[in-house]
């Protein structure tokens, strides 16, 4: 059971300024003192990095396309504990999601499966009683997303602000909690590059500081305080059910600023079945620990520290032996970017990686994917076979090519069609897609439970 206050941050679309106001809000209630938890509707890394660094409390991704519906709330309620509030942040639009013609993905999906009261981020720029016209849409498009209040972003005044202000309350019957100006509009550092050395030199503490005091300023906190009392939701441990922790194995876990993309709940699962986490930093000169029965190499930005990542060499020498010796390894994204012979930037360097996957990476200045993946398995990949399915994502700025015709990890099927992705061989599986264990909790013991033969093997 969660605490009783719950919001969610949506917008009238991508750029109406949810990012600003999520973390202004949570900065500006953890100022008053309050336990704030953050979740991101959909599959994003990025937003959940700011929301960790603001709270202090890991954000969990809520994803009603990855997940099964209760799992969506089983993770929300897990994640919710200890909290005095909850914030969810929204994705693009509030109805905007894995198809045209329903909610399903969506922001809206996410408010109604959690009961959630909604605030909507309303561009109010160059407009005045249209902005009525508009949150009335997003009322009586589905009612069952219940929008409780708006903030009125981008105004040019005070004096819009009222404008604006009387006619969503006079017409939509909820109020305007407040607003920010057009000319204290904050830029949100460059969100592909950079973030998480940012956030960890301190670097954003500023900014985040600015966003507490713009909402103080002009957002009647007192009143989103009372917009969020929800009945409390119960959900019923679905993917976190007791169960005997059979699997005494530990796998190490690339986690630093060139590494650190994961689901926490993949992590999670991981340790609900038995095994230890050893977390080590490849860019501190950490090899894969000795102990490690297994191998996580996430998401993150390799590129960034493509230089540092190639001239160490005891440290790469320690991942080839690893896996060479047999540890079953799973890389993701810039965990597969590693894995291949090099990273050329975007301004044509090519550095040395370590040369398990054959080809190279070519990092691109727009993005080279970017999507929901129907995830199976290929012949030869441990972790999921071509009878079973699992469902993941994809974002990445660098195309993959190789000389060789190589064995493929899966077959993805995503807005384009159904493509091979990634590289499997022997107790290797490699590729750009970041899986959610939560979409099929098997893969996790299957991972484990090779994990375990093969140390019994050693």
């Amino acid at each position: 059971m969660t605490d009783s206050r719950r919001i969610v941050i949506a917008g009238t679309g991508s750029g109406a300024g949810k990012t600003t106001v999520t973390i202004g809000l949570m900065a500006a209630l953890i100022r008053k003192g309050y336990v704030v938890q953050g979740f991101k509707c959909g599959p994003d890394y990025i937003d959940p990095t700011y929301h960790t660094a603001v709270t202090g409390r890991a954000s969990r991704n809520l994803d009603s396309f990855m997940l099964e519906h209760e799992v969506v709330k089983e993770i929300f309620v897990r994640g919710s504990e200890g909290a005095d509030i909850s914030i969810i942040e929204g994705v693009m639009g509030m109805y905007d999601g894995k198809e045209a013609t329903s909610d399903k993905g969506s922001t809206a999906e996410i408010s109604i499966l959690t009961a959630s009261p909604v605030l909507l981020v309303v561009n109010c720029q160059s407009m005045a009683r249209s902005a009525a016209a508009i949150v009335k849409g997003f009322q009586l498009l589905n009612p069952l997303a219940k929008i409780v209040g708006v903030i009125a972003n981008k105004v040019g005044s005070e004096g819009h602000h009222k404008i604006v202000k009387a006619a969503i309350e006079q017409e939509c019957g909820i109020p305007v909690v407040g607003y920010l100006k057009r000319e204290n509009e904050l830029e949100i550092p460059e969100r592909h590059l950079g973030l998480v050395p940012s956030v960890e030199r301190g670097e954003l503490a500023p900014l985040f500081a600015k966003l507490a005091d713009l909402i103080h300023e002009t957002v009647d906190l007192d009143l989103v305080w009372e917009l969020a009392k929800a009945e409390p939701l119960q959900a019923e441990p679905k993917l976190f059910a007791p169960r005997q922790a059979n699997y005494d194995v530990t796998i190490a876990v690339a986690k630093d600023p060139a590494f650190h993309f994961y689901y926490p709940e993949n992590l999670e699962l991981l340790q609900a079945h038995g095994a230890k986490l050893a977390f080590f930093s490849p860019l501190a000169g950490e090899g894969v620990p000795e102990a490690a029965d297994g191998l996580y190499i996430g998401g993150g930005f390799p590129e960034e520290f493509a230089a540092e990542l190639s001239q160490n060499e005891p440290v790469k020498e320690s991942f080839r032996k690893a896996i060479a010796k047999g540890l079953p390894t799973l890389a993701e994204c810039g965990g597969f970017m590693f894995l291949t012979e090099a990273i050329v930037t975007t301004d044509g360097e090519s550095y040395p990686m370590l040369g398990i996957v054959p080809g190279k990476v070519t990092m691109q200045k727009k993005l080279a994917a970017l999507g929901y993946r129907e995830v199976r398995g290929k012949a030869g990949n441990f972790l999921i076979g071509p009878d079973e399915q699992a469902k993941g994502h994809e974002f990445h700025y660098s195309t993959y090519a190789s000389e060789r015709e190589l064995p493929a990890a899966y077959e993805t099927k995503g807005l384009r069609g159904t493509k091979p992705e990634g590289f499997a061989e022997g107790n290797l599986v490699a590729g750009y897609t970041h899986l959610h264990f939560g979409s099929n909790p098997e893969l996790v013991k299957r991972w484990l439970s090779l994990c375990a033969e093969v140390a019994a093997r050693a």
